[in-house]
């Protein structure tokens, strides 16, 4: 029964992908690579989140939950101030230069040369980081759920093989021979699902603490654990409450507004209007990310305490207890949507990096659109196989994530300076962006080889150090300009590729979600 309503649910959702993106002319890139910026608001919500929310997260964070309590939301509510950031300030900016990718922008305010080592490290970091992960992680989810060595006769090893290579050729399928509509409309079906069946989790966890009663359940877990509702937490925090002031927000802008992974849906809008709303229907829903990432792991902890002994099982083994099997298979479509949505989606903006910035930019300049979309997909192929090959041989590797996301801040740290630079500054030239893509990469990876060997404990948080670096960046980036200044002002043109009237309601809506977010900091501490 589980098996069946996840195959049904599944292939519900590939056949109205399908339906919805029959007419798209995929063989220009607008078409392809940003859906013929025809996106509305709730398709690019709908988008945003679940590229953004998959198996890592929702089995990661509930596990820092588990260990930690509701400290670790900060990784959840920041992100909704760093998305009306991105709504009312650089969005604009974006669709006024009709960009396809963020390196696009980096051309046509310093150079090629700017614009290719950025899209060279915004691809390192999708082929050698985040596409195995996200493949990894989801395999290990599934296996788990459906027991597939059990099913399949076969080793655990063998068992994740399966999966990582079931979920990547049906992901590729999606964002290779679909395209950016594809993916979203995909997306905004499984966002759905994902948020019914991720609320399931807390509410039946509830229910069973509360003998039937979710406001028992809930007034008996903070009762009983108060401790985990701490959202301050101490010095020695994962996340320290300082680092909301220094690199968590950086990282956040970072993620939420230069990622060509998450953007790429923001630039696919059919106006401004729309591509703000989208941000701001998706920072609202995100202040709710913690009923799905966090709470449940709060309610493992009260019901399994310390018995566990790997703080990322708590999420498994909650769904197992208080799931009923009936929909099992549902939650099992569900999950297996948000794997396939943050894989997809990064490989689909791979797929528009290459394409775009480096084939048509540096390789053959004079290639049709329809030959730069064909290498595009085959280059996709080739990175999809990369992924696959590499994701299993993780479950080699101890401690891989917590390091791999101190390493992230190799390219989001240098990336986001220059981008910043870029627009509050008309006369900073190409050399200081190139000088400061340079040092952030070498002197952040300095830091991390340092930290791990001969120096380790005594850095302060890698959050902090993001800043610290991001200051520095920012002021070599300042003194070259000062010194060797453009001959002539940058101004951006406007395309005229959408209409950029702003939604009147923007600033409005957006400074009451900070002030939402700011009142939960103040409830929790």
């Amino acid at each position: 029964m589980g098996i069946l309503s996840f195959l049904g649910f599944t292939l519900l959702v590939g056949i109205l992908s399908y339906f919805a993106t029959r007419k798209t002319d995929e063989n220009t890139s607008d078409g392809y690579f940003l859906g013929g910026r025809s996106l509305s608001g709730i398709v690019i919500a709908g988008s945003l989140l679940l590229t953004n929310l998959s198996t890592e997260q929702i089995v990661g964070l509930n596990g820092a939950a588990f260990s930690e309590g509701i400290l670790v939301m900060a990784w959840e509510t920041l992100a909704a101030i760093a998305m009306v950031i991105t709504a009312i300030f650089l969005l604009p900016r974006y669709l006024k230069g009709g960009i396809t990718t963020i390196p696009q922008f980096l051309e046509r305010r310093y150079d090629v040369v700017t614009k290719a080592i950025t899209s060279g490290l915004f691809l390192s970091g999708y082929a050698v980081i985040l596409l195995p992960i996200v493949l990894y992680t989801g395999s290990l989810a599934l296996t788990t759920m459906f027991n597939i060595p059990e099913l399949l006769d076969v080793s655990k090893n063998v068992a994740i093989w399966i999966c990582v290579f079931g979920i990547g050729i049906t992901g590729s399928i999606y964002a290779i021979f679909g395209g950016l509509k594809a993916v979203a409309v995909s997306d905004t079906i499984n966002a759905v699902g994902l948020l019914i069946g991720g609320i399931m989790i807390p509410v039946f966890g509830l229910l069973e603490i509360g003998d039937g009663s979710i406001g028992n359940g809930l007034s008996t877990l903070i009762k009983d654990n108060p401790q985990k509702f701490d959202a301050i937490g101490s010095s020695e925090a994962s996340v320290p409450f300082a680092t909301i002031f220094t690199g968590m927000m950086l990282v956040q802008l970072f993620y939420w507004g230069t990622n060509q992974a998450i953007i790429q849906r923001a630039l696919g809008a059919k106006n401004l209007k729309e591509g703000q709303k989208g941000l701001i229907l998706a920072s609202f829903i995100k202040i709710l990310g913690p009923l799905i990432v966090v709470l449940p792991g709060l309610i493992a902890f009260h019901m399994f305490g310390n018995t566990l002994d790997n703080a990322d099982e708590a999420y498994p083994t909650l769904v197992s207890k208080v799931l009923p099997l009936s929909l099992v298979g549902f939650f099992a479509a569900v999950l297996f949507g948000a794997i396939l949505s943050s894989f997809n989606s990064a490989l689909n903006s791979s797929v528009t990096l290459f394409g775009i910035d480096i084939y048509k930019q540096l390789l053959v300049k004079n290639a049709s659109e329809k030959e730069t979309v064909k290498v595009g997909k085959l280059f996709g192929v080739v990175l999809a196989l990369f992924a696959m090959f590499i994701a299993p041989l993780l479950q080699y590797v101890g401690g891989i994530f917590e390091y791999l996301q101190q390493v992230n801040g190799c390219y989001s740290i240098p990336i986001l300076t220059i981008i910043v630079v870029g627009y509050l500054t008309k006369r900073v030239p190409a050399i200081a962006a190139i000088v400061a893509l340079i040092s952030g990469v070498v002197l952040y990876l300095i830091y991390v080889v340092l930290d791990r060997t001969i120096m380790q404990g005594m850095f302060p948080h890698f959050l902090h150090v993001m800043a610290i670096l991001f200051v520095i960046n920012v002021g070599i980036m300042l003194l070259i300009g000062k010194l060797f200044p453009r001959k002539e002002a940058n101004v951006q043109q406007y395309t005229q590729e959408v209409d950029i009237t702003p939604w009147r309601h923007i600033k409005i809506i957006g400074g009451l979600i900070c002030v939402i977010v700011t009142g939960i900091y103040i409830y929790f501490s």
